[in-house]
């Protein structure tokens, strides 16, 4: 399909919608545990769990996204799974606790399938970084904005009852972007071939998804846990509604300097770079909920480290992508971030549980060893994956 400079750029912003329809269960994770643990009277660790099983579902739809994507039109299918959303949503709010292990399920399951359209359009597309970083640079802003709003003017006065109607609204919105999309997007004879073909990927690639796998989950299980760090440190809600909102701008404005940025600092510095601030990032966060401090120290931790998180997030993207000249690696990005989130709020509850620094650690320790990993050899493989792709 030919598609015209206009034309790309409408697919991406309608793809980036999608995705960050996709992205909402994730990116408001710690204002609804937060919400679901004073409404249910809920511990860290009973509440990570039901995280956890939000993103159990959220792995059953990455696994089955190629094949619903194969034969269902994008449009219909984002008016439908933002039609589920809505509804699922609405009854968390209504219903009692016996219900929510099965309604956060299904808002995984959902959630995911427009996680995957999202990648799968924007994966057609040429220039994977600029693409890539554009997509989660809308995400992120679009959820900025939701997350000024919810947590000071929602949450704190509806609870979270009030949350999820405002979630199922935002999801609406979202969705009337669906008109833009293409009804298919042409598949490759790789996505075609059975599952077995199509997880036949290069070793390469299965490496740098599992370094995504172990930065994801140990990131996320911090991420989990944030609103209740700052609860613990006594943050209002308008003080919340500013740590989560001014995050989720600087994480867009992240995403987009990768954009900018391209491949122009090779691959290893930006590693180095993403070491240093999210190391800087963890050591504030630990200042001060060990001194008991309250706005500042606290907010600009979680903003730096958010800004390394994301960093690191889109160049591991487009290192899977790179590495995998058929372009079915970057299918599995959700699924293996499913699995961070499956493991990563309840191994977050079991730590901060025992002391917030452990949970610290985790998030540090996991971020290094992936960092280590591209620092060493990842970055040879691409580059040698980009020069192999020049050679005329």
């Amino acid at each position: 399909m030919t598609r015209t400079t206009s034309n790309t750029l409408a697919i991406l912003l309608a793809a980036s919608f999608a995705s960050t329809i996709g992205g909402l269960p994730f990116n408001a994770l710690p204002i609804l545990l937060g919400a679901l643990s004073e409404t249910f009277q809920l511990d860290a660790a009973s509440a990570g769990w039901l995280g956890s099983v939000c993103f159990m579902g959220y792995l059953g739809g990455t696994l089955s996204a190629v094949v619903i994507m194969q034969r269902v039109s994008l449009i219909k299918l984002t008016v439908g799974c933002a039609f589920v959303l809505c509804s699922v949503l609405l009854l968390s709010g209504w219903l009692d606790y016996r219900w929510q292990s099965l309604i956060w399920a299904s808002i995984g399951y959902f959630a995911a399938l427009m996680t995957c359209l999202g990648l799968m359009v924007i994966g057609s597309l040429p220039n994977k970084e600029a693409a890539l970083g554009t997509r989660q640079g809308i995400e992120l802003t679009v959820t900025a904005t939701v997350l000024f709003i919810i947590p000071a003017y929602v949450t704190y006065r509806f609870g979270y009852t009030g949350t999820t109607l405002a979630l199922a609204a935002v999801i609406a919105l979202l969705a009337l972007s669906a008109a833009k999309l293409p009804a298919r997007v042409s598949t490759s004879e790789s996505e075609q071939q059975s599952v077995k073909a199509q997880l036949s990927l290069p070793f390469r690639a299965w490496i740098v998804l599992g370094l995504f796998l172990l930065f994801a989950t140990g990131n996320i299980a911090l991420w989990a846990f944030l609103e209740r760090m700052g609860n613990t440190l006594m943050l209002s809600g308008e003080q919340q509604g500013i740590v989560f909102s001014v995050l989720k701008v600087l994480g867009g404005v992240a995403a987009f300097s990768v954009a900018v940025v391209g491949t122009r600092l090779g691959y290893r510095i930006p590693y180095w770079i993403v070491a240093v601030v999210l190391s800087l990032g963890l050591i504030m966060i630990h200042q001060a909920m060990q001194t008991g401090a309250e706005f500042w120290l606290f907010a600009c931790g979680v903003w730096i480290w958010e800004v390394a998180f994301t960093w690191g997030c889109v160049f591991q993207t487009a290192a899977v992508a790179r590495l995998d000249p058929a372009n079915r690696a970057i299918m599995l990005i959700p699924t293996a971030f499913a699995l961070s989130a499956m493991l990563g709020p309840y191994t977050g509850g079991l730590l901060i549980s025992i002391e917030v620094s452990y949970l610290l650690l985790f998030a540090g320790g996991t971020s290094l060893v992936v960092i280590l990993g591209y620092l060493s050899v990842v970055h040879r493989w691409q580059t040698h994956a980009a020069n192999t792709l020049t050679k005329p």
